[in-house]
C-alpha cells in the first residue's frame, strides 16, 4: 500500500475517535513546539533583558504580528480545505495545482506583508498606546520579525499542505528543529553575543528560514499530486477563485481577532507597563491551551475535508460529534491544571514581582471560562472543511470581536477596572458558542449532506 493510500485511510476509513486522535497528537505536539518556538524569545528576553524588553516582544507587537500574518495565514487555509477536498475525491492534478498555487500565494504574499510590515511598525505601535519605555524596543523587533515573513508564509502553508493530505508527523519533525534551532539562537544572540530584542528578533527569523526549507524539502520528495516543482509554481485562476471564497472568511475572521485584541491591547496599556506584562506572560501560560484548541480545529478541518471529498458523509457528522465530546473532556482537564499550577508558570517569564501577581489574578479569572470557547473552534473548523466559511466568519466577527470591541469602548470607560476589560472574553466565547450551536444544528449544509451533493 502506497503512503498516500495510507494518508487517505488514516482518516476516510477505521475507527473515527482512534484515527483522529492519531492525527491530533502531532498537532498537538507541533503546536507546543510552536508555542515554545514563540514563548522562547519572551523567556529569555524577560528574564535577561527586562520587563520593557518582556512586553516588547510580547503583547503589542503579538497582536500587531497576529493581525497582518493571520490574513495570509486564514487565506492560506482555503487551499489546505480544497486539497484535502481533492484528496480525498482523488483528484490527484487537482491536488498538485492547488499546492504549487499555494505556494505561489506564499511567495507573493510574503514579499507583500515585508514590505507593508517595515512601513507600518511604528505607526502601527503608536496606535496602540505602545508605552514609551517599550516603543524603542517593539519596533526594534517588529520590524526584524516582518523581514522574515515569506519564510514564515512558506513554513505554515507547507504545513498545511502536508496536513490537509494526513500527514501531521513530518509538519512536526520540522517544528522540533526549527524550535531547537530558535532556542540556541536566542541564547546566542541575546546572552553570548548581547544584542537584546534585536537579537531575539534574528533568531526568529533564522528559525523561520530554516523551517521554510525543510518543508520545502519534504514536499520535493513527497508523492507526485503533493511533490513542488519550482518551474510550476503559479497562480491557477480557477482554484485562486475556490482558495478565496474558502480562505477569504477565514482571513478576514483572522483581521477582526486581531482587530479586536487590538482594542483591547490597548485597554491593557493603559494599566502601565506591569498591567501590560503581567497580561503578556498570561499569554503565553494560556497558550497551553490554544494550542491544544487549535490543533483540535485544524484536525477535524482536515477530518471533515478528507471525508467530504471522498462522500463519507455518515462519517463527517460523526467526527464532528466525537471531535467535540474529546475537546470538551480535553478542554476540563487542561483548565483544572493551569488553574492550579499555572502561577508556577509565570516565574519562568520574570522575577518581577509585581508582573507575578499580576499574571496570576488574570490565570485565576480567565481559566474557568475556557470551555465556553470549544464549540467554537470545533464547529468552525469542520464547516470550513465543508466549505463553510462565510456564515462562521460572520458568527465570529459579530459574537466576539464586535461584543469585544463595544464591550471595551461602552463599558470599560465606565467600570475602568482590569477586570472588566477580561470580562470581555468569556462574555463573548458563551454568545458566539450558542449561534455556533444553533447555526450547526438548524441552517448548515453538515446537517443536510446526501451522497447526490456534487464536490465543487
Amino acid at each position: 500500500m502506497t503512503e498516500q493510500k495510507r494518508a487517505v485511510n488514516a482518516i476516510t476509513e477505521g475507527v473515527i475517535w482512534k484515527q483522529l486522535m492519531i492525527f491530533f497528537f502531532p498537532i498537538l505536539l507541533g503546536t507546543f513546539f510552536q508555542q515554545l518556538y514563540n514563548t522562547a524569545d519572551a523567556m529569555i528576553v524577560g528574564r535577561f533583558v527586562g520587563k520593557e524588553a518582556l512586553s516588547a516582544v510580547g503583547g503589542t507587537t503579538s497582536t500587531i504580528i497576529n493581525l497582518i500574518i493571520g490574513f495570509f495565514v486564514g487565506l492560506a487555509s482555503g487551499a489546505t480545505v480544497i486539497i484535502s477536498q481533492y484528496y480525498g475525491a482523488r483528484q490527484r492534478e487537482n491536488v498538485s495545482r492547488s499546492v504549487h498555487t499555494a505556494m505561489a500565494l506564499a511567495i507573493a504574499g510574503g514579499a507583500l506583508l515585508t514590505v507593508v510590515g517595515i512601513i507600518i511598525a511604528p505607526w502601527a505601535l503608536r496606535l496602540l498606546n505602545t508605552p514609551e519605555d517599550v516603543m524603542g524596543h517593539a519596533q526594534t523587533y517588529l520590524r526584524i520579525y516582518f523581514a522574515g515573513t515569506i519564510g514564515n508564509l512558506i513554513f505554515n502553508i507547507g504545513s498545511g499542505i502536508l496536513r490537509a493530505i494526513g500527514d501531521s508527523k513530518r509538519p512536526l519533525y520540522v517544528l522540533i528543529a526549527c524550535t531547537c534551532a530558535n532556542i540556541v539562537l536566542d541564547l546566542l544572540l541575546v546572552l553570548v553575543i548581547p544584542m537584546g530584542v534585536a537579537g531575539a528578533g534574528i533568531a526568529t527569523i533564522l528559525s523561520q528560514l530554516i523551517s521554510a526549507v525543510l518543508v520545502l524539502w519534504l514536499l520535493s520528495r513527497s508523492g507526485e499530486d503533493m511533490r513542488v516543482h519550482v518551474k510550476r509554481i503559479k497562480l491557477h485562476r480557477d482554484l485562486l477563485g475556490r482558495i478565496f471564497r474558502i480562505g477569504l472568511p477565514a482571513g478576514l475572521q483572522s483581521v477582526f481577532y486581531s482587530l479586536s485584541n487590538m482594542v483591547i491591547q490597548s485597554s491593557v496599556n493603559s494599566f502601565g507597563t506591569d498591567v501590560m506584562a503581567g497580561w503578556t506572560v498570561y499569554g503565553k501560560v494560556d497558550g497551553l491551551f490554544w494550542m491544544m484548541m487549535n490543533a483540535f480545529g485544524i484536525a477535524i478541518t482536515a477530518f471533515v475535508g478528507q471525508n467530504y471529498g471522498a462522500r463519507q458523509y455518515a462519517r463527517v457528522k460523526k467526527s464532528v460529534r466525537v471531535c467535540l465530546a474529546i475537546a470538551f473532556g480535553a478542554s476540563i482537564f487542561l483548565s483544572v491544571v493551569i488553574y492550579l499550577f499555572g502561577g508556577m508558570i509565570t516565574s519562568l517569564f520574570t522575577d518581577d514581582p509585581a508582573v507575578i501577581v499580576q499574571s496570576k489574578e488574570i490565570i485565576a479569572f480567565m481559566v474557568p471560562y475556557f470551555v465556553t470557547y470549544v464549540c467554537i473552534e470545533i464547529l468552525s473548523g469542520a464547516l470550513r472543511g465543508a466549505g463553510d466559511s462565510l456564515r462562521p466568519m460572520l458568527m465570529v466577527c459579530f459574537g466576539v470581536c464586535g461584543v469585544r470591541v463595544l464591550w471595551i469602548m461602552l463599558l470599560v470607560p465606565i467600570f475602568h477596572t482590569f477586570t472588566w476589560v477580561m470580562a470581555s472574553y468569556p462574555v463573548s466565547w458563551v454568545l458566539t458558542s450558542i449561534l455556533f450551536i444553533i447555526y450547526y444544528k438548524k441552517f448548515s449544509t453538515l446537517r443536510n449532506l446526501n451522497v447526490d451533493m456534487p464536490l465543487e
